[in-house]
């Protein structure tokens, strides 16, 4: 407890904005492929294609945002990114109840909010790193995860109910208004930010920086390269589960959120337990056992029986959580640990372009795969595929902290 105490009432204030965010985005998951195919009509290649194109673009647009982070005081960028997804997305239930909502109004918000993702997450990382004490950082990023999952477990089901009983746009502005609440509450963070040591303007090669220092990790890269080809499977497959459950086998949208919010409950539980399993077993024995679990499960989701199919897909999802919930902290608080402090926004945000497009672009393959096949044939090779990513986790840990590489806390 008196760990828990120790990062201090603004890390608080950062902790209870992410909640507040984190609970309207899982509000509102699933909101866009459920416009698409109820309100709208759209098959599984137009739901891919909404799924990917939105990210794929906002990662273009955000390539030169990481460098110009670095430049700024993260605050400011961490308000301004919140207020410019509480715009995007409060205009689709206005376009809605105008009677002019269209698919690419969703495919334009999409994009704007994939590139204030991106930037807002490459500034919280280097905010939370210069907040924060290094020997906290993995605590810290715990209280994420953990409250990640508890709003992945309540959210997504409320989201459903939502849509059934209010409207199909009543958890898009729920999500809107949760970005506006953000704001306010990392406003009042308050405290002095030292402005950044890099003052000179952006320069072309800076857009690559980012990249270049991951590659050239010897620790970094291999986690890198699994971590691009597991979410791009994982999040591709996303929409063919919608068409698969909402379409083929008649899950109601209720059931649809429930189907991945009970097991989120594994997530919590698995979040939490993750400093002790890092201190029995040590980080990287622990990120490479969750890193190796979590592939088994994908391939299960393309057998969803039609009787029994609610219950299968809790305990498919569970198994599948539970293992993302140790490794994800692990793997976040490593890469803070080893960034300098002068590149941790440029480096954060070329992660996150490069997951968008990795995402982006498996989704748009398994869109039209889907199209083919089926969804559920797509399902299975995606899951296939899946099971070859921990030949791409690291063998040996052959990058210990430098102290050098961590700053002190300014809170």
């Amino acid at each position: 407890m008196m760990r828990g105490r120790s990062l201090g009432p603004r890390f608080r204030w950062l902790w209870s904005a992410y909640a507040v965010s984190a609970f309207g985005t899982w509000l509102g998951f699933g909101a866009f492929p459920m416009l698409a195919i109820l309100v709208l009509h759209a098959g599984p290649t137009a739901v891919s294609a909404l799924a990917a194109v939105g990210p794929a673009v906002g990662a273009l647009v955000a390539v030169p945002l990481g460098p110009w982070v670095d430049h700024r005081r993260k605050r400011p960028v961490l308000i301004a990114m919140d207020l410019v997804r509480f715009a995007a997305l409060v205009s689709v239930p206005a376009a809605y109840a105008l009677g002019v909502l269209s698919f690419g109004q969703l495919l334009a918000v999409s994009v704007v909010v994939a590139a204030a993702d991106i930037t807002f997450t490459s500034a919280s990382g280097a905010f939370l790193k210069g907040l924060v004490p290094p020997e906290d950082l993995l605590v810290a990023n715990g209280r994420f995860e953990a409250t990640n999952w508890t709003a992945t477990a309540l959210g997504p089901p409320l989201g459903g109910a939502a849509f059934a009983l209010f409207g199909p746009v009543t958890s898009v502005a729920a999500n809107a208004v949760s970005f506006l609440l953000s704001a306010l509450g990392i406003r009042a963070i308050g405290g002095g930010e030292p402005r950044p040591r890099t003052t000179t303007r952006l320069r072309a090669r800076d857009l690559a920086d980012g990249w270049r220092f991951v590659l050239k990790h010897p620790g970094l890269r291999p986690l890198f390269g699994n971590v691009l080809l597991f979410n791009g499977l994982i999040m591709g497959t996303e929409p063919l589960l919608a068409v698969l459950m909402l379409n083929h086998l008649g899950f109601t949208p209720w059931q649809y959120g429930l189907a991945f919010a009970v097991p989120c409950l594994g997530g919590l539980a698995g979040s939490r337990l993750t400093p002790r399993l890092v201190a029995r077993f040590g980080r990287h024995r622990v990120l490479v056992t969750a890193g190796t679990v979590r592939a088994c499960w994908l391939l299960a989701l393309a057998f969803i029986p039609g009787t029994g199919g609610l219950a299968y897909v809790m305990a498919v999802e569970l198994g599948l959580i539970v293992s993302c919930s140790v490794f994800n902290p692990v793997l976040a608080t490593y890469r803070l640990e080893q960034l300098p402090t002068d590149r941790v926004a440029r480096t954060l945000s070329a992660w996150s372009v490069s997951t968008k497009a990795s995402i982006a672009t498996l989704t748009a393959l398994w869109g039209v795969l889907a199209g083919i096949t089926g969804p559920r044939w797509a399902i299975g090779i995606a899951g296939v595929l899946v099971l070859a990513t921990p030949l791409l986790l690291p063998r040996h840990d052959r990058t210990p902290v430098q102290p050098s590489q961590t700053v002190p806390s300014t809170g």
